[in-house]
Protein backbone atom coordinates (compact mmCIF):
# COMPACT_ATOMS: atom_id res chain seq x y z
CA UNK A 1 0.00 0.00 0.00
CA UNK A 2 1.48 3.43 -0.57
CA UNK A 3 1.50 7.38 -0.20
CA UNK A 4 1.81 7.88 -3.91
CA UNK A 5 4.02 10.22 -5.65
CA UNK A 6 3.65 14.19 -5.58
CA UNK A 7 3.95 17.17 -7.70
CA UNK A 8 6.64 19.52 -6.42
CA UNK A 9 6.77 21.12 -2.96
CA UNK A 10 9.32 23.81 -2.47
CA UNK A 11 8.33 23.81 1.31
CA UNK A 12 7.39 27.66 0.87
CA UNK A 13 4.40 28.91 1.68
CA UNK A 14 3.02 31.92 0.47
CA UNK A 15 1.05 34.09 3.04
CA UNK A 16 -0.20 37.70 2.82
CA UNK A 17 3.26 38.95 4.33
CA UNK A 18 5.28 36.77 1.80
CA UNK A 19 8.72 38.39 0.21
CA UNK A 20 9.46 38.37 -3.38
CA UNK A 21 12.64 36.81 -2.71
CA UNK A 22 10.93 33.44 -1.41
CA UNK A 23 8.65 33.36 -4.69
CA UNK A 24 11.92 33.95 -6.42
CA UNK A 25 13.44 31.14 -4.72
CA UNK A 26 10.65 29.07 -5.60
CA UNK A 27 10.14 30.05 -9.02
CA UNK A 28 14.04 29.02 -9.63
CA UNK A 29 14.16 25.94 -7.82
CA UNK A 30 10.96 25.42 -10.34
CA UNK A 31 12.87 25.89 -13.10
CA UNK A 32 15.82 23.90 -12.11
CA UNK A 33 13.68 21.41 -11.67
CA UNK A 34 11.70 21.46 -14.97
CA UNK A 35 15.17 21.91 -17.00
CA UNK A 36 16.30 18.76 -15.49
CA UNK A 37 13.50 16.73 -16.90
CA UNK A 38 12.57 18.60 -20.27
CA UNK A 39 13.54 17.50 -23.26
CA UNK A 40 16.41 18.80 -25.10
CA UNK A 41 14.61 19.98 -28.39
CA UNK A 42 12.16 22.30 -28.09
CA UNK A 43 8.36 20.46 -29.18
CA UNK A 44 6.71 21.37 -32.43
CA UNK A 45 4.56 23.14 -30.43
CA UNK A 46 6.93 25.55 -28.28
CA UNK A 47 8.54 26.59 -32.00
CA UNK A 48 5.79 27.61 -33.41
CA UNK A 49 4.59 29.56 -30.73
CA UNK A 50 8.19 30.86 -30.71
CA UNK A 51 7.95 31.63 -34.27
CA UNK A 52 4.42 33.20 -34.21
CA UNK A 53 5.73 35.86 -30.84
CA UNK A 54 8.78 36.81 -32.90
CA UNK A 55 6.38 38.64 -35.63
CA UNK A 56 4.60 40.02 -32.96
CA UNK A 57 5.66 43.30 -32.22
CA UNK A 58 3.98 45.93 -29.18
CA UNK A 59 2.47 42.59 -27.63
CA UNK A 60 3.39 43.43 -23.73
CA UNK A 61 5.28 40.94 -22.16
CA UNK A 62 3.48 38.03 -21.49
CA UNK A 63 4.19 34.21 -19.88
CA UNK A 64 4.75 32.95 -22.90
CA UNK A 65 7.67 35.73 -23.64
CA UNK A 66 8.54 36.36 -20.15
CA UNK A 67 11.96 35.06 -18.93
CA UNK A 68 10.62 32.39 -16.05
CA UNK A 69 7.52 31.20 -18.43
CA UNK A 70 10.49 31.32 -21.51
CA UNK A 71 12.56 28.65 -19.30
CA UNK A 72 9.54 26.68 -17.62
CA UNK A 73 7.97 26.27 -21.34
CA UNK A 74 5.00 26.95 -19.41
CA UNK A 75 4.64 23.94 -17.70
CA UNK A 76 3.56 23.76 -14.05
CA UNK A 77 5.88 21.70 -11.72
CA UNK A 78 4.54 18.37 -10.80
CA UNK A 79 5.45 15.18 -8.60
CA UNK A 80 3.97 12.32 -6.98
CA UNK A 81 4.84 10.31 -4.13
CA UNK A 82 3.70 6.85 -3.32
CA UNK A 83 3.83 5.22 0.43
CA UNK A 84 2.51 1.65 1.27
CA UNK A 85 0.33 1.22 4.34
CA UNK A 86 2.28 -1.56 6.58
CA UNK A 87 1.48 0.07 9.94
CA UNK A 88 -1.68 -0.41 12.34
CA UNK A 89 -2.92 1.20 14.94
CA UNK A 90 -1.35 -1.06 17.86
CA UNK A 91 2.24 -0.14 18.37
CA UNK A 92 2.81 -4.19 19.43
CA UNK A 93 2.21 -4.99 16.03
CA UNK A 94 4.25 -2.79 14.13
CA UNK A 95 7.07 -4.78 14.08
CA UNK A 96 4.75 -7.65 12.59
CA UNK A 97 2.54 -6.13 10.59
CA UNK A 98 5.78 -3.80 9.07
CA UNK A 99 7.01 -7.73 7.28
CA UNK A 100 4.44 -9.42 6.78
CA UNK A 101 1.05 -7.14 6.47
CA UNK A 102 -0.79 -9.69 4.79
CA UNK A 103 -0.42 -11.91 8.16
CA UNK A 104 -3.02 -9.60 9.49
CA UNK A 105 -6.63 -10.72 8.99
CA UNK A 106 -9.41 -8.26 8.50
CA UNK A 107 -11.23 -6.94 11.58
CA UNK A 108 -7.98 -8.26 13.77
CA UNK A 109 -9.00 -6.12 16.68
CA UNK A 110 -12.58 -6.69 16.77
CA UNK A 111 -15.59 -5.14 15.73
CA UNK A 112 -15.65 -1.51 16.97
CA UNK A 113 -18.96 0.95 17.47
CA UNK A 114 -16.70 3.69 17.09
CA UNK A 115 -16.70 6.89 18.59
CA UNK A 116 -17.63 9.03 15.61
CA UNK A 117 -20.28 10.94 17.03
CA UNK A 118 -19.01 11.92 20.27
CA UNK A 119 -15.97 14.31 18.71
CA UNK A 120 -15.88 17.89 18.83
CA UNK A 121 -14.76 19.23 15.53
CA UNK A 122 -11.40 21.22 15.39
CA UNK A 123 -11.04 24.85 14.50
CA UNK A 124 -10.02 25.55 11.03
CA UNK A 125 -6.38 25.69 10.77
CA UNK A 126 -4.87 28.80 10.40
CA UNK A 127 -1.27 28.46 10.73
CA UNK A 128 1.11 25.93 9.26
CA UNK A 129 1.33 22.61 12.16
CA UNK A 130 4.40 22.10 14.23
CA UNK A 131 3.64 18.47 14.20
CA UNK A 132 1.38 15.66 13.69
CA UNK A 133 -1.58 15.07 15.52
CA UNK A 134 -1.80 13.25 18.33
CA UNK A 135 -1.93 9.42 18.86
CA UNK A 136 -5.49 8.38 18.32
CA UNK A 137 -7.36 5.47 20.39
CA UNK A 138 -6.70 2.33 18.33
CA UNK A 139 -10.27 1.57 16.99
CA UNK A 140 -11.15 -0.75 13.93
CA UNK A 141 -13.26 1.48 10.88
CA UNK A 142 -16.48 0.28 10.00
CA UNK A 143 -19.11 0.88 7.69
CA UNK A 144 -21.34 3.13 10.13
CA UNK A 145 -17.81 4.94 11.57
CA UNK A 146 -15.52 4.70 9.04
CA UNK A 147 -13.09 7.36 10.59
CA UNK A 148 -12.87 5.42 13.59
CA UNK A 149 -9.06 5.53 15.29
CA UNK A 150 -7.76 7.91 12.64
CA UNK A 151 -7.18 11.61 13.64
CA UNK A 152 -9.40 13.16 10.74
CA UNK A 153 -12.54 12.10 12.71
CA UNK A 154 -12.51 15.84 14.00
CA UNK A 155 -11.76 16.98 10.55
CA UNK A 156 -14.48 19.01 8.75
CA UNK A 157 -16.61 16.78 6.29
CA UNK A 158 -16.13 17.71 2.32
CA UNK A 159 -16.12 21.33 1.05
CA UNK A 160 -16.92 22.75 4.58
CA UNK A 161 -13.25 22.57 5.00
CA UNK A 162 -12.11 24.23 2.63
CA UNK A 163 -12.34 27.59 3.42
CA UNK A 164 -11.23 30.57 2.45
CA UNK A 165 -9.85 34.13 3.91
CA UNK A 166 -11.20 37.47 3.93
CA UNK A 167 -10.44 38.68 0.13
CA UNK A 168 -8.25 41.76 0.61
CA UNK A 169 -6.62 44.09 -1.63
CA UNK A 170 -3.27 43.20 -2.42
CA UNK A 171 -0.77 46.42 -3.47
CA UNK A 172 -2.70 47.42 -6.95
CA UNK A 173 -4.90 44.26 -7.32
CA UNK A 174 -8.44 44.88 -5.98
CA UNK A 175 -9.98 42.78 -3.49
CA UNK A 176 -12.46 41.51 -6.56
CA UNK A 177 -9.20 40.03 -8.25
CA UNK A 178 -8.29 38.51 -5.02
CA UNK A 179 -11.57 36.60 -4.64
CA UNK A 180 -12.10 35.73 -7.64
CA UNK A 181 -8.95 34.04 -7.39
CA UNK A 182 -9.46 32.26 -4.17
CA UNK A 183 -12.68 31.03 -5.27
CA UNK A 184 -11.49 30.06 -8.51
CA UNK A 185 -8.59 27.73 -6.79
CA UNK A 186 -11.66 26.33 -4.12
CA UNK A 187 -13.30 25.37 -7.22
CA UNK A 188 -10.38 23.41 -8.99
CA UNK A 189 -10.03 21.42 -4.99
CA UNK A 190 -13.48 20.53 -4.84
CA UNK A 191 -14.01 19.24 -8.13
CA UNK A 192 -10.81 17.38 -8.45
CA UNK A 193 -10.75 15.94 -5.15
CA UNK A 194 -14.73 16.17 -3.78
CA UNK A 195 -16.73 15.42 -6.28
CA UNK A 196 -18.47 11.94 -5.87
CA UNK A 197 -18.35 11.84 -10.45
CA UNK A 198 -14.62 12.47 -10.41
CA UNK A 199 -13.78 10.60 -7.22
CA UNK A 200 -15.66 7.13 -9.48
CA UNK A 201 -13.25 8.07 -12.31
CA UNK A 202 -15.21 10.75 -14.23
CA UNK A 203 -13.77 13.94 -16.17
CA UNK A 204 -13.02 16.98 -13.80
CA UNK A 205 -14.93 19.39 -15.84
CA UNK A 206 -14.77 22.15 -13.42
CA UNK A 207 -11.79 21.28 -12.36
CA UNK A 208 -10.15 21.99 -15.78
CA UNK A 209 -12.43 24.39 -16.87
CA UNK A 210 -10.68 26.95 -13.97
CA UNK A 211 -7.24 27.15 -15.99
CA UNK A 212 -5.95 28.77 -18.67
CA UNK A 213 -5.85 27.07 -21.65
CA UNK A 214 -2.96 29.67 -22.87
CA UNK A 215 -1.00 28.68 -20.29
CA UNK A 216 1.31 25.93 -22.76
CA UNK A 217 1.08 22.30 -22.10
CA UNK A 218 -0.78 22.31 -19.02
CA UNK A 219 -4.40 21.33 -20.04
CA UNK A 220 -2.90 19.30 -23.11
CA UNK A 221 -1.22 17.15 -20.11
CA UNK A 222 -3.81 16.91 -18.30
CA UNK A 223 -6.29 15.64 -21.14
CA UNK A 224 -3.94 12.84 -21.94
CA UNK A 225 -3.39 11.73 -18.77
CA UNK A 226 -7.30 11.68 -18.33
CA UNK A 227 -7.09 9.77 -21.52
CA UNK A 228 -4.21 7.73 -21.58
CA UNK A 229 -2.86 7.01 -17.93
CA UNK A 230 0.63 6.35 -17.74
CA UNK A 231 3.38 7.41 -15.13
CA UNK A 232 4.93 10.02 -16.76
CA UNK A 233 0.98 11.52 -17.46
CA UNK A 234 -0.61 10.67 -14.05
CA UNK A 235 -4.14 12.28 -13.72
CA UNK A 236 -3.09 11.36 -9.98
CA UNK A 237 -1.17 14.27 -9.94
CA UNK A 238 -3.85 16.51 -9.60
CA UNK A 239 -7.06 14.81 -9.33
CA UNK A 240 -8.24 11.67 -6.45
CA UNK A 241 -10.20 8.87 -8.61
CA UNK A 242 -10.58 5.51 -8.04
CA UNK A 243 -11.77 2.21 -10.09
CA UNK A 244 -15.13 1.59 -9.10
CA UNK A 245 -14.46 -2.12 -9.97
CA UNK A 246 -11.77 -1.96 -7.28
CA UNK A 247 -13.21 -0.13 -4.66
CA UNK A 248 -15.95 1.93 -3.79
CA UNK A 249 -17.01 5.30 -0.73
CA UNK A 250 -17.60 3.83 2.70
CA UNK A 251 -20.49 6.09 2.95
CA UNK A 252 -20.60 9.64 1.54
CA UNK A 253 -18.09 11.62 3.92
CA UNK A 254 -14.54 12.59 3.01
CA UNK A 255 -12.61 14.25 5.93
CA UNK A 256 -10.79 17.51 5.11
CA UNK A 257 -8.45 19.80 6.34
CA UNK A 258 -6.25 22.81 5.34
CA UNK A 259 -6.05 25.85 4.37
CA UNK A 260 -5.73 28.88 2.09
CA UNK A 261 -3.70 31.71 1.64
CA UNK A 262 -3.13 34.51 -0.95
CA UNK A 263 -0.03 36.86 -1.51
CA UNK A 264 1.61 39.30 -3.95
CA UNK A 265 1.86 37.35 -7.54
CA UNK A 266 4.73 37.30 -9.40
CA UNK A 267 2.90 38.16 -12.82
CA UNK A 268 1.02 41.74 -11.22
CA UNK A 269 -1.43 39.60 -9.72
CA UNK A 270 -2.41 37.80 -7.16
CA UNK A 271 -0.87 34.25 -5.95
CA UNK A 272 -3.39 31.54 -3.73
CA UNK A 273 -1.30 28.82 -1.90
CA UNK A 274 -3.84 25.95 -1.10
CA UNK A 275 -2.38 22.84 1.31
CA UNK A 276 -5.15 20.40 2.08
CA UNK A 277 -5.50 16.51 3.17
CA UNK A 278 -8.14 14.81 1.93
CA UNK A 279 -9.00 11.01 3.75
CA UNK A 280 -11.18 8.50 1.34
CA UNK A 281 -12.74 5.52 3.45
CA UNK A 282 -13.41 2.90 1.01
CA UNK A 283 -14.66 -1.03 1.18
CA UNK A 284 -14.36 -3.61 -1.95
CA UNK A 285 -16.15 -2.92 -4.61
CA UNK A 286 -17.72 -6.38 -4.01
CA UNK A 287 -18.23 -6.26 -0.49
CA UNK A 288 -22.07 -6.42 -0.38
CA UNK A 289 -22.11 -9.58 -2.67
CA UNK A 290 -19.44 -11.51 -0.39
CA UNK A 291 -20.37 -9.95 2.89
CA UNK A 292 -17.47 -8.03 3.52
CA UNK A 293 -17.85 -5.40 5.67
CA UNK A 294 -13.74 -4.33 5.70
CA UNK A 295 -13.02 -0.52 5.32
CA UNK A 296 -9.75 0.94 5.21
CA UNK A 297 -8.90 4.63 4.43
CA UNK A 298 -6.54 6.30 1.98
CA UNK A 299 -5.07 10.03 2.86
CA UNK A 300 -3.98 12.29 0.17
CA UNK A 301 -2.47 15.50 0.26
CA UNK A 302 -2.01 18.18 -1.89
CA UNK A 303 -0.17 21.42 -2.15
CA UNK A 304 -1.03 24.00 -5.05
CA UNK A 305 -0.09 27.13 -6.24
CA UNK A 306 -2.35 29.21 -8.61
CA UNK A 307 -1.99 32.59 -9.73
CA UNK A 308 -4.42 35.19 -11.50
CA UNK A 309 -2.00 37.22 -13.42
CA UNK A 310 -2.98 40.98 -14.76
CA UNK A 311 -4.47 40.34 -18.50
CA UNK A 312 -3.33 43.83 -19.12
CA UNK A 313 0.23 42.89 -18.78
CA UNK A 314 0.19 39.41 -19.66
CA UNK A 315 -0.65 37.61 -22.00
CA UNK A 316 -3.59 35.13 -20.40
CA UNK A 317 -7.10 34.51 -20.35
CA UNK A 318 -8.91 36.94 -18.11
CA UNK A 319 -10.31 34.87 -15.04
CA UNK A 320 -8.71 32.03 -15.63
CA UNK A 321 -6.08 30.67 -13.10
CA UNK A 322 -2.08 30.16 -13.76
CA UNK A 323 -1.44 26.73 -12.61
CA UNK A 324 2.35 27.03 -11.22
CA UNK A 325 2.71 24.05 -8.86
CA UNK A 326 1.19 20.77 -7.61
CA UNK A 327 2.78 18.57 -5.14
CA UNK A 328 0.81 15.29 -4.45
CA UNK A 329 1.18 12.75 -1.85
CA UNK A 330 -0.95 9.75 -1.48
CA UNK A 331 -1.02 7.42 2.05
CA UNK A 332 -2.61 3.84 1.17
CA UNK A 333 -2.15 3.19 -2.52
CA UNK A 334 -0.51 0.36 -4.21
CA UNK A 335 3.27 1.33 -5.69
CA UNK A 336 3.65 0.72 -9.38
CA UNK A 337 0.30 0.96 -10.86
CA UNK A 338 0.23 3.65 -13.47
CA UNK A 339 -3.48 2.93 -14.51
CA UNK A 340 -4.89 6.56 -13.25
CA UNK A 341 -6.34 5.54 -10.10
CA UNK A 342 -5.56 5.19 -6.43
CA UNK A 343 -5.32 1.63 -5.43
CA UNK A 344 -6.18 1.20 -1.30
CA UNK A 345 -4.49 -1.57 0.73
CA UNK A 346 -7.22 -3.77 3.03
CA UNK A 347 -5.45 -4.86 6.62
CA UNK A 348 -6.48 -8.67 5.57
CA UNK A 349 -5.36 -8.66 1.64
CA UNK A 350 -1.67 -9.20 0.80
CA UNK A 351 0.28 -6.08 -0.82
CA UNK A 352 -0.46 -5.65 -4.55
CA UNK A 353 1.46 -3.18 -7.26
CA UNK A 354 4.74 -4.04 -8.79
CA UNK A 355 7.01 -1.99 -7.01
CA UNK A 356 7.89 -2.65 -3.37
CA UNK A 357 8.19 -0.07 -0.60
CA UNK A 358 11.87 1.01 -0.32
CA UNK A 359 11.46 4.41 1.42
CA UNK A 360 10.87 5.85 5.13
CA UNK A 361 8.01 5.55 7.30
CA UNK A 362 5.68 8.13 7.03
CA UNK A 363 2.22 9.28 9.18
CA UNK A 364 0.32 10.57 6.13
CA UNK A 365 -1.71 12.93 8.53
CA UNK A 366 1.38 14.53 9.24
CA UNK A 367 1.10 18.17 8.04
CA UNK A 368 3.63 19.88 9.48
CA UNK A 369 6.14 17.83 6.67
CA UNK A 370 7.17 18.68 3.27
CA UNK A 371 6.00 17.05 0.41
CA UNK A 372 7.38 16.19 -3.41
CA UNK A 373 10.93 15.56 -1.88
CA UNK A 374 10.89 11.99 -2.00
CA UNK A 375 10.30 9.98 -5.05
CA UNK A 376 10.52 6.55 -3.61
CA UNK A 377 7.66 4.67 -2.44
CA UNK A 378 7.47 3.63 1.02
CA UNK A 379 4.80 2.99 4.16
CA UNK A 380 3.19 4.59 6.30
CA UNK A 381 2.61 4.31 10.48
CA UNK A 382 -1.18 4.87 10.04
CA UNK A 383 -4.12 5.01 7.89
Amino acid sequence: MSDRRSEESSGDEPSSSISDEVWEQFLRDSERDIRKSAPKEPSARAREVTERLKGQQGEPEGWRTGPAWQEQNGRAARRRRAWAVIGVPLAIAVAVVAMRPSLIPGDPFGSSAGTDTATTPLSDETTTPTAPPSAVAPDTPTLAHPFAGSPALRWADGAAGIVLPKATAVGAVPKDRVELALQQTRKLLVDANLNPDVLAGGRPAAALSVLDPKQPDVLDNLNTSLRSPSKTHDPLFLFSRFDPKDVKPAGKTVKVRGRITFAKGKYQGVAVHADYTFVYPVVRAGASADGSTEVTRTIVRRVIDTELPDPARYQVTAGRLTLLRYDEDAGNSACGINDGYLHPQFPSQAPTGSAAPTGPSVDPYDRSRDIGKEEACGTVSRT
